[in-house]
């Protein structure tokens, strides 16, 4: 059996259901994926699909960080190579965070309007 993906006909034993939790809690997806899918492919698919009613909305590819077991994800790698087999369950989609993260060179260059750096509003506390 094979599934149509983009165009393209994959064998479903070469594919994977991915999902992508974004920060506020909401997903894309979930999407099947061939498991020889690059990261990056990834990425710019996220981009693509990005809601276009949220706040924070990467501009690039490289603004946008998956994390999957723990780990930030290579753009090298493939989506095969990423997955844990162990906790998958059969059937059932694989979950990947989604963090925006905008580039140094960029954040490092912004200023407020009277020269000052500009302030973070988030805080932490420890209980």
């Amino acid at each position: 059996m094979s599934v149509r993906v983009g165009g393209d006909q994959i064998p479903e034993v070469d594919t994977l259901e991915v999902k992508f939790r974004l920060f506020d809690g909401t997903d894309i997806g979930p999407i099947r994926c061939s498991t020889t899918s690059t990261v990056g492919m990834i990425k710019a698919r996220i981009l693509a699909e990005w809601p276009k009613d949220k706040n924070v909305v990467p501009k690039v590819v490289s603004d946008i960080k998956l994390i999957s077991a723990g780990k930030i994800l290579e753009n090298s790698l493939t989506i095969g190579q990423c997955r844990q087999p162990l906790g998958e369950l059969p059937g059932g989609a694989i979950t990947m965070h989604v963090v925006v993260q905008p580039s140094l060179a960029k954040s490092k260059t912004e200023k407020s309007a009277d020269g000052m750096p500009k302030k973070s509003n988030c805080s932490c506390s420890i209980l």
